[in-house]
């Protein structure tokens, strides 16, 4: 006679077979690995072809920074150096020589009391001040003063007419013209310079301007040395 099927029973008796395979799996199931973005750092190996680390950039003439050291440079690297650096000494020594020239020449031309510049200034201002030159050129103010003509404006104003000379007795003479023109009219200043041994700068012999239709006007004249010898002593002169 067959058993009654009884559902709870057969349940009771499949549940141990059930939970076999679920707890194997889940003994068995590998652990994965978490996905990350970062990444780990590994250690730099050079490789054995290039035992000095990450290669450099060539050292020119054109490009050398001084970065590198003397020790680490090729023998081309180190004649690009030496070139580099001895031509910028030779700039360097130029610069200076032409810094020198130019300030030279401007203190013994511009600056000097003994250059013919001051002294243009400086006359300009007397035939300025001088009562006969405003009467026949203008207000001081308004008279003004230049050298030689030429088709540049601005070049005539830097050029003068001008000689030098030392005589037998060493006295230095400087000459120069410059022309003077305001509202009433316009003439040409004559300026004669001495400087005798001794002296430390220049004094006037003679500044006069010509003004056409009148008379010369001296300006400043030197009437005590006019026509005086040097007297000798012991045979010679010496002034």
């Amino acid at each position: 006679m067959a058993s009654p099927y009884r559902p709870a029973e057969a349940i009771a008796l499949l549940k141990p077979a059930l939970r076999l395979p679920r707890m194997q799996s889940s003994h068995c199931r590998i652990p994965r690995a978490a996905f990350t973005t970062s990444h780990t750092p590994r250690a730099a190996h050079s490789s054995p072809n290039n035992p000095s680390g990450p290669s450099r950039r060539a050292v020119t003439v054109t490009n050398d920074t001084g970065s590198v050291r003397w020790g680490d440079l090729s023998v081309g690297e180190k004649a690009a150096r030496t070139t580099q650096q001895s031509v910028n000494l030779v700039v360097v020594i130029v610069g200076v020589i032409l810094t020198g020239t130019i300030s030279y020449f401007l203190f013994t031309d511009v600056f000097s009391t003994s250059s013919k510049t001051y002294f243009f200034n400086r006359s300009t201002t007397l035939i300025r001040s001088h009562p006969t030159c405003q009467s026949l050129l203008g207000p001081g103010p308004e008279i003004k003063a230049f050298g030689e003509a030429s088709w540049s404006r601005l070049s005539r104003n830097r050029f003068l007419a001008s000689s030098s000379e030392t005589d037998k007795w060493g006295t230095e003479h400087l000459r120069f013209r410059f022309y003077v023109e305001g509202p009433l009219g316009h003439g040409t200043a004559h300026v004669h310079l001495s400087k005798r041994p001794g002296m430390s700068e220049f004094v006037y012999e003679e500044l006069s301007v010509d003004v056409k239709g009148h008379k010369r006007v001296y300006v400043e004249k030197n009437e005590g040395e006019k026509g005086r010898v040097a007297p000798k002593i012991f045979g010679a002169r010496w002034w």
